[in-house]
């Protein structure tokens, strides 16, 4: 039922004569007359009538049931005209946007939206719709600042109000539940008029609610407010011909303000109409500033910016008020703004579809000084809804009052709800900025920023959005700085310069990544070559026992870790040990210099091959071992070879159960027989080391082989020259350490 104050025209159903004419140029006039319940069935049957113009039904019954207040059969219809390639007007946009937001559809609203704003660009509601790219998410974050409740004197009709009345502890609200004996029907909607009604408690708590006779007229009555003395009243009723005449040029009745002085007992008397009224343009919906010197309201006369605004006006002694002063583009939008109404602290709370907000009609807050808007706030999540919520009305106590909404889960169509003001709106000063990634430009979401005091004390911490934002609610007067934390990137404190003209300070910050170090493994097998998974690779700093990486392989083969506290130009000396069951591990010493940022591939500096232990594998394709040398025609174990044997040793006391053949060989030269004795010799004494140095020595033995088994075929016995060169001889000369069992 609000919807007749926000067009703020009312109909005078039944005395304006429409001859016999086409059904479509029937509704056309009740449609023009905003008789939106009385058109829709006459386009409907238009519409079924499959004219030749379904697209320009369709998209007349969107505009109908939309303000009728049926949302899923505008909703429908718009889809319905847009389907049939309809061009859709600016306000058809604004309205099907505006039909999405209140089905809880906000992609899509925000879609019709840029649609909007492509036909009308540069108005308040595209420039404020582009300044909050991220709305919802901003709305649905704000601080909690209101605690809401249903009330008991809701009924199944249209109502709204909370107006107080002190002196009889009564309030007033304004409702069609049909107060009047003579039953009045509204042509918008087919709802009875609006009037005023008094709700009172009795002693034993019980709730009564009578019409207020004085007040209402045979029109529509709507929002109000008294003085603080409670002497005089300023409300809103209808033109019906008192003193402006009764129609406008189309038709049809405006809102009007009327005063009246009010008696003890709360009877009104001595109404009157007041002077700024015209047949033209509606004004309505007062409200008297904190200081009583100052009556606002609004209307939609010339020279506003569209819609109804907001006004305000200089109270005069007897009753009058002086020329209208509109409250400027801070506050008013092309669209609608209404119900305004002040706290006793002086900020004025309105009703809004221009800006944006949840959907429909949201509540508002504007800073004011010295009588000038200055900002303007969303009022948050708990007191807005994706429906109309509008009519917000404080108690003379400054905390508690009432709203109106259509939200889901209500008696009616529109309810009363009360609310109590649990944290009060700072406008003194906010701080806002983004965080960016100093190398990409990339936008930082998620970040933890927290503001201090001058003490370096946390005061409140939040995470930037989406788009890398966050915003503080700053007071005048201190100190702060500003502080953020991102995991990856290198922390930022900035200190907080505020200009004291400044209602915003923005501060950005633009994070460096910490420098990045780390070591990755891809770990094989020796003889295949293929990635091994499962193997265990430890790095450690011997100096310090640090353990760098302690890591399982991945199925990729890899393990990875990072590098703390290093820096361009460290020399890091490692010890590598990689290990698998049924492979031979490996240690191996790592010397790495570290000279730019990234990270390092530890196989491609050592050997992260892993050769698998089995029966037939010499030991010396597994492992680093270096050939074993004899002095010539000798066979004791020099100490070079030592240290090769040694090796061995290790290997062989790491697997308790290996045995081993010890197998040496020569080349081609020299007798077969002294190659035997010579190869047998040294097989021998180089087995003996061993035995000497491992458990159950049986476990090695040791075979000469001279020269019957060449790797490489280069025969010289007889009268047959070799002509291989010695690198192929020093091949055929080794020593083998075969696996003969596990």
């Amino acid at each position: 039922m609000k919807t007749v104050i926000i067009i703020g025209t009312l109909l005078l159903i039944g005395q304006v004569s429409i001859a016999q004419q086409s059904k479509i140029e029937r509704a056309d006039q009740l449609y023009n007359l905003l008789a939106f319940s009385e058109a829709i069935p006459e386009y409907e049957s238009a519409l079924s009538q499959k004219s030749s113009n379904q697209g320009e039904l369709s998209l007349k019954l969107a505009k109908s049931y939309y303000f009728f207040g049926d949302i899923e059969k505008s909703r429908n219809y718009f889809s319905d005209a847009e389907g049939l390639k309809v061009s859709f007007s600016a306000e058809d946009c604004f309205i099907y946007s505006q039909c999405f937001k209140q089905s809880g559809d906000y992609v899509n609203a925000d879609l019709w939206m840029k649609k909007y704003e492509t036909l009308k660009p540069g108005t308040p509601s595209v420039i404020d719709f582009n300044k909050n790219p991220d709305y919802l998410a901003s709305i649905r974050s704000e601080q909690k600042h209101f605690s809401i409740a249903t009330v008991t004197f809701n009924s199944r009709m249209n109502d709204f109000g909370g107006y107080e009345y002190k002196k009889t502890n009564t309030i007033f609200i304004v409702s069609d539940r049909n107060s009047s004996p003579v039953k009045r029907i509204y042509g918008w909607n087919s709802m009875n008029f609006l009037d005023f009604l008094v709700v009172s408690n009795n002693n034993k708590g019980k709730t009564t609610i009578n019409a207020h006779r004085s007040g209402n007229s045979k029109s529509h009555e709507g929002p109000l407010c008294f003085t603080a003395d409670e002497s005089r009243v300023f409300y809103t009723s209808n033109n019906n011909g008192r003193s402006t005449g009764t129609t406008g040029q189309k038709g049809l009745q405006n809102l009007i303000l009327c005063t009246a002085r009010v008696s003890a007992d709360g009877n009104w008397f001595d109404k009157k109409v007041l002077k700024i009224n015209s047949k033209e343009y509606s004004v309505g919906h007062p409200t008297i500033s904190a200081d009583g010197q100052w009556l606002y309201f609004i209307s939609d006369m010339p020279g506003g910016y569209g819609g109804s605004d907001l006004y305000k006006a200089q109270i005069l002694p007897d009753g009058e008020i002086g020329a209208p002063v509109n409250l400027g583009q801070m506050v008013n939008t092309e669209k609608q703004e209404l119900f305004p109404w002040f706290s006793p602290e002086g900020q004025l709370f309105f009703s809004s579809n221009g800006f944006t907000g949840l959907g429909g009609l949201d509540i508002f807050v504007a800073n004011l000084s010295a009588g000038e808007v200055k900002a303007v706030k969303h009022t948050g999540p708990e007191i807005n809804s994706p429906k109309d919520d509008f009519g917000l009305i404080f108690s003379t106590n400054g905390k508690k009052g009432y709203f109106s909404s259509n939200r889901e889960g209500g008696q009616g169509n529109d309810d009363i709800y009360s609310f109590e003001l649990i944290a009060p709106f700072n406008f003194s000063l906010q701080l806002t900025g983004q965080i960016t990634d100093i190398a990409t430009g990339a936008v930082l979401k998620e970040t933890e920023v927290a503001l201090l005091d001058e003490s370096g004390n946390i005061i409140q911490t939040v995470l930037s959005d989406e788009k890398g934002n966050y915003k503080f609610d700053l007071e005048p007067g201190q100190k702060y700085a500003v502080s953020f934390t991102q995991k990856g990137y290198t922390d930022v404190q900035k200190v907080v310069k505020v200009d004291p003209q400044a209602q915003n300070v923005k501060v950005d910050a633009a994070m460096a990544k910490v420098p990045t170090f780390g070591l990755l493994c891809k770990i094989t097998e020796a003889e295949s070559g293929n990635v091994l998974q499962g193997v265990s690779v430890q790095i450690v700093e011997p100096q310090s026992g640090k353990i760098i990486m302690d890591e399982i392989t991945s199925p990729e083969g890899l393990s990875d870790s990072g590098l703390e506290n290093v820096k361009i130009g460290d020399q890091l000396n490692l010890k590598v040990t990689i290990s698998k069951e049924g492979y031979l591990s490996k240690t191996v010493d790592l010397s790495l210099k570290i000279t730019k940022e990234g990270i390092y591939n530890v196989h491609e500096m050592i050997d992260a091959s892993l050769g698998k232990i089995e029966v037939g594998v010499d030991l010396a394709t597994l492992i680093d071992i270096k050939p074993i040398y004899f002095d010539l025609g000798k066979y004791t174990i020099r100490k070079d070879a030592s240290v090769e044997l040694d090796k061995i040793v290790k290997i062989m006391n790491e697997y308790p159960s290996m045995q081993i053949e010890l197998g040496s060989h020569t080349d081609c030269r020299g007798s077969i027989a002294s190659n035997e004795t010579l190869s047998s010799n040294r097989a021998k004494a180089s087995a003996e080391y061993i035995k000497k140095r491992i458990n159950n020595p049986e476990r090695i033995y040791g075979k000469g082989y001279g020269e019957s088994k060449l790797k490489v075929d280069c025969p010289c016995e007889g009268a047959v020259k070799s002509a291989c060169p010695e690198t192929e001889h020093q091949k055929n000369r080794r020593t083998e350490f075969l696996i003969i069992k596990m």
